[in-house]
């Protein structure tokens, strides 16, 4: 039995990579598109997928369809109401949108009661193990910085990747060194402070897709932990393992190393 599913951002550059993936996955079926800037064309003009699919400009699409679960990458005011429509309708949701904040997710973990959600700030697996190194690390080094590198065109600094990296490393320790600069010559040079004082650092610049470097120092060596998504196609297999798993994972689920085995 296939899953039906519907995408929202389905005219994006993500969405259509979603729209592709799920096509091709035979334990899939794409059953709504939705894009507001788009709606009314057919899906097959817009992506190139042979599938006779208009594109509709609300989430009543997916009711319409049958849709079981919703896979969501817009941006952080689409992706609210997008959410408040799939828990009204007990429509599962995988969701990469980034932006959401504390609260954001408080109220979806309020507000899903009949159906689940899957929120994860990075679909890359190699992005999930990268975090994961990164926790296992923190402890042996007194220093840290991230520095993550996107396209253009996204909006939020930092990524949700680097967010929730800071926040697991300093989890793992809270032994960090301060920081000595006692002279900005520019403000701002020593990037933003995240959890324990760890520098982030974001750069947006065009040909990039999603990248992240995490550098540890301690006494006499340092440690570079690095994960770079070159193709929109790295976060499918985590998009698509997501949207398996959703239906038995009740309530919230944010990220997909619990899916992997990582994490508890």
């Amino acid at each position: 039995m296939t899953i039906r599913v519907g995408v929202f951002g389905a005219a994006g550059r993500m969405g259509r990579t979603v729209c592709q993936a799920v096509v091709e996955d035979p334990e899939l079926e794409l059953v709504a598109a939705v894009d507001l800037h788009h709606a009314g064309l057919d899906l097959r003009q817009v992506t190139g997928i042979d599938l006779d699919l208009s594109i509709s400009s609300t989430a009543d699409a997916l009711g319409d369809a049958g849709a079981q679960v919703a896979i969501d990458f817009t941006e952080a005011h689409a992706a609210r109401e997008n959410l408040t429509w799939c828990a009204a309708n007990s429509v599962h949701a995988v969701v990469g949108t980034t932006g959401l904040s504390d609260g954001d997710l408080d109220r979806v973990r309020r507000i899903f009661l009949t159906s689940n959600c899957v929120v994860a700030p990075n679909f890359a697996i190699g992005a999930v193990l990268m975090m994961r190194f990164a926790e296992m690390a923190a402890p042996y080094f007194e220093t840290a910085e991230i520095i993550e590198l996107h396209h253009e065109e996204k909006r939020d600094a930092p990524s949700g990747t680097a967010l929730m990296t800071l926040a697991r490393m300093a989890e793992a320790s809270s032994d960090w060194i301060p920081d000595p600069t006692t002279d900005l010559v520019l403000p701002g040079a020593r990037g933003a402070k995240g959890p324990a004082g760890i520098p982030v650092h974001s750069v947006r610049l065009r040909g990039l897709v999603a990248h992240q470097e995490v550098l540890l120092g301690t006494t006499g060596q340092s440690l570079s932990i690095r994960h770079d998504s070159y193709d929109r196609s790295s976060f499918m297999p985590g998009v698509l393992l997501a949207t398996k798993a959703v239906a038995d994972r009740p309530g919230l689920t944010v990220g997909l190393d619990t899916l992997l085995g990582l994490r508890d």
